[in-house]
C-alpha cells in the first residue's frame, strides 16, 4: 500500500530572521500538484504553523507559480511571511531576481537580493493591493482585544482603524509600556467580530509603538493567539504611516515576536503610486527542516 501513496516533499523555514528558531516558522510544499483542497487543509492543520503554502503551476506562463496559503483553519487570500518564505524556497526559479505569484488577492511580485558572493540575503514582496482604510473604532472598543485599558491606546495620530493591502487588520498605536504587557483576549475579539458583521468574523489586531528609529509591533488573533511576524499587517501599517506623513515615500524597520522569544525583523516601505499607496515587506529566512509526506 505504501508504494501506491503519493509522495510530496516539504521544507520549513524561519521567516524574517537570520537566526534559526527565530522569526515565524513556515512549511512549504514546492510542488503540490494533485493535492485536493481537503488534503492541503489537513496538512496545514497537522503542521499547525500560522500558515503553510502549497505551490502549483501558474495560470499564466509569464508568472512563476500559483501559491495557496492555508492556516490550520482556512485558506487565506494573501499573507506576508508565507510569501517571503515561499520566495526563498523557490529562489532558484527566479527570473532576473524576480518572481510573480498568483494568489486569491491578486498578483504578488517578489524581488530577491544577493550579497557579493551570490548568497541570497533578502526576499521582498509587494502587497497585491493599494491601501484601503475602513471604519475607525474608539479606544474602548479595541483595548480589550489586547488586555489593555483605553488609556493605553495612543490616538494623537489616528484612532484605531481597520486597514488592508490585501488582508485587513485592526491597527492601533499603543504606549511602549502597554505594548510590553499586552496579551491577546480571544473572547473580546470574538465579541467585537460578532457585534460588527462587516468584520466577517475576523478581528485580528496589530498594535505598535515607536522604539527609537524602529517600530515595535505585536499581532493578536483569536485563532492563533499571538503571531511572531506578520507581513500582511506590517504592510498596511507602513502604508498608513505614509498616508499620515504626507510624504511620497517612506521606510520603516519593524520588530515583532520579541515577547514570544522569536524576534523578527520586517523591512517595510511604502510609496505613492498611481492607484494609491503601495507597500512592500522583506526580510531574510533560515531553512530548518526538510521531509516528505505520503498521501493515499
Amino acid at each position: 500500500m505504501l508504494g501506491r501513496m503519493r509522495s510530496y516533499q516539504f521544507l520549513t523555514l524561519d521567516v524574517f530572521t537570520t537566526t534559526r528558531f527565530g522569526g515565524n516558522p513556515l512549511a512549504v510544499f514546492p510542488d503540490a500538484r494533485g493535492m485536493t483542497d481537503a488534503e492541503m487543509q489537513a496538512l496545514a492543520r497537522e503542521f499547525n504553523y500560522s500558515e503553510t503554502t502549497f505551490v502549483l503551476p501558474p495560470a499564466q506562463p509569464a508568472h512563476t507559480a500559483r501559491v495557496r496559503i492555508f492556516t490550520p483553519a482556512a485558506e487565506m487570500p494573501f499573507a506576508g511571511h508565507p510569501n517571503v518564505g515561499t520566495a526563498w524556497a523557490l529562489a532558484e526559479h527566479a527570473r532576473y531576481g524576480k518572481l510573480i505569484f498568483e494568489e486569491i488577492a491578486g498578483l504578488v511580485h517578489v524581488e530577491l537580493a544577493h550579497d557579493a558572493a551570490g548568497a541570497l540575503t533578502t526576499a521582498t514582496i509587494a502587497a497585491p493591493q493599494p491601501l484601503t482604510t475602513f471604519e475607525r473604532y474608539p479606544a474602548e472598543a479595541i483595548a480589550p482585544l489586547a488586555g489593555l485599558a483605553p488609556a493605553d491606546i495612543v490616538t494623537d495620530r489616528h484612532a484605531p482603524i481597520r486597514a488592508s493591502v490585501g488582508n485587513p487588520f485592526l491597527i492601533a498605536e499603543v504606549t511602549p509600556e502597554a505594548l510590553a504587557r499586552a496579551r491577546p483576549d480571544a473572547t473580546a475579539a470574538r465579541a467585537l467580530a460578532a457585534a460588527n458583521p462587516h468584520l466577517n468574523g475576523r478581528a485580528s489586531l496589530y498594535v505598535y509603538a515607536q522604539d527609537g528609529a524602529r517600530i515595535r509591533t505585536r499581532m493578536f488573533s483569536p485563532t492563533v493567539g499571538e503571531d511572531p511576524a506578520t507581513g500582511s499587517a506590517a504592510t498596511p501599517l507602513a502604508a498608513l504611516l505614509l498616508a499620515l506623513s504626507g510624504e511620497s515615500r517612506g521606510a520603516w524597520e519593524m520588530v515583532q515576536g520579541v515577547e514570544m522569544g522569536r524576534p523578527s525583523l520586517l523591512l517595510t516601505t511604502a510609496y505613492q503610486a498611481g492607484d494609491g499607496i503601495r507597500a512592500t515587506v522583506g526580510g531574510a529566512c533560515v531553512p530548518v527542516f526538510t521531509g516528505q509526506v505520503g498521501l493515499d
